[in-house]
């Protein structure tokens, strides 16, 4: 079964590699990798180019995430078990065994080292946050919504894309907790969140100095 795990995360890494932001900017004559913040990811996309490619961008990165997490659903209806199956109740109340979240959170886990580090653009990429929210809402639909509530709010009060995406992060294995969720999703929501929260770790200090960016919407011009 180990081995099953490893081919299901290998393939959410090359799911993840995709590297979108990257595409979606050079389809626009722009090289995402020398413009802005030089980060593949939605953000950068969205302020170099507009919302329309941002909003891509991001629709496809968690469409990734989604599709690695989606394993589980083979998983939960598969008579394949890994060695921790005791069952516990999730989703509806019904009750399923472990097997389908380790099947989820491989290529998931996958799916974000891909997107971070692309195998197509020189293991550089995006800082995970979009294909995060994509794999974690299959995976943990109702902590996701709520992690997304905090990052909006965050947003829109601070305008700093970075902060509403760190709080998001931390929110989230927090939800889980008082969710009563299973315990490898809460484990799996606090690594998720570290990983995210070390990817901006050049945005934490940016925020502690007072450099960081604001993102401010473009006016729009006069006729």
């Amino acid at each position: 079964m180990f081995a099953v795990l490893v081919v299901i995360a290998l393939l959410g890494y090359l799911l993840g590699s995709l590297p979108f932001g990257y595409v979606v900017a050079r389809a626009k004559g722009v090289n995402i990798f020398e413009v802005g913040s030089k980060n593949p990811g939605a953000t950068n996309v969205r302020r170099v180019l507009g919302a329309g490619p941002g909003n891509l961008v991001f629709a496809l990165d968690a469409l990734k995430g989604a599709l690695a997490a989606s394993w589980a659903f083979g998983a939960r209806d598969s008579k394949l078990n890994l060695e921790f199956d005791a069952p516990f109740t999730v989703f509806n109340g019904h009750y399923v065994g472990a097997d389908w979240i380790g099947f989820g959170m491989a290529g998931l886990v996958g799916a974000l080292l891909g997107h971070s580090f692309s195998c197509f653009t020189k293991f550089r990429g995006g800082k995970g946050v979009a294909t995060a929210a994509g794999g974690c809402l299959v995976l943990m639909p109702l902590g996701t919504l709520i992690a997304a509530i905090v990052w909006v709010v965050t947003f829109y009060s601070s305008r700093y894309v970075s902060l509403a995406s760190i709080l998001a992060a931390i929110a989230l294995p927090i939800t889980v907790l008082v969710l009563r969720q299973p315990t490898p999703l809460l484990i799996f929501a606090f690594v998720a969140a570290l990983f995210v929260v070390i990817r901006h770790r050049a945005n934490i200090t940016r925020l502690m100095n007072g450099s960081e960016n604001r993102f401010v919407k473009k006016p729009t011009p006069t006729p």
